[in-house]
């Protein structure tokens, strides 16, 4: 089974960031000691490594790309997400947006998630989680944990691959370990 909330996740975020400054589009690393002067805390959802210039090395991410179509039938896959493990076909998930919220356009609009390899061009999306590149993050994650103001989070914050429902789940950990009152 497949679920998602009615009405997606961004009602979930909204009411989680309720009252607080958002800063969307920004880069904080070319603005780091701006947003430092003007935070008691923040979250942090870039990559461990660059926010440390790399100190202990580069990690390994991976990419994506994405190809959509508009298809003219009703129902493509009967379901909002398919992944592909196989080794035969060379992407590995079709979105099939409608699904999400129960849809019932006469068409349909599909996405296929191709993995590619990533360089820092490139949007980086998944950590690579084997021995060499924990290795590197337990460096990062000890310098980390000693940060009094600055919260990592997410997959590239925390090195480590969420679903979204883990997403969420440890950013609510992480808020009532913080003891963040809304």
């Amino acid at each position: 089974y497949q679920g998602i909330p009615e009405g997606g996740y961004t009602q979930i975020s909204e009411k989680m960031l309720k009252n607080i400054e958002v800063k969307l589009n920004t880069d904080f690393l070319k603005d780091r000691d701006y947003f430092e002067s003007i935070s008691n805390k923040i979250i942090y959802t870039g990559m461990i490594d660059e926010f440390y210039n790399y100190k202990y090395g580069i990690l390994q991410y991976r990419s994506l790309t994405f190809e959509e179509k508009i298809l003219k039938t009703e129902n493509f896959q009967g379901n909002a997400v398919v992944n592909y493990t196989d080794s035969e076909n060379k992407f590995t998930r079709i979105l099939e947006h409608k699904h999400f919220e129960f849809g019932s356009q006469p068409s349909t609009i599909i996405t296929k998630e191709f993995p590619s390899e990533w360089n820092k061009k490139k949007e980086p999306y998944y950590p690579i989680n084997d021995e060499a590149n924990n290795s590197v993050y337990n460096k990062y994650k000890k310098l980390a944990d000693r940060e009094a103001r600055i919260i990592f989070g997410g997959r590239l914050g925390r090195y480590k691959y969420y679903d979204m429902h883990q997403v969420f789940a440890s950013a609510l950990k992480t808020i009532e370990k913080e003891k963040i009152r809304f």
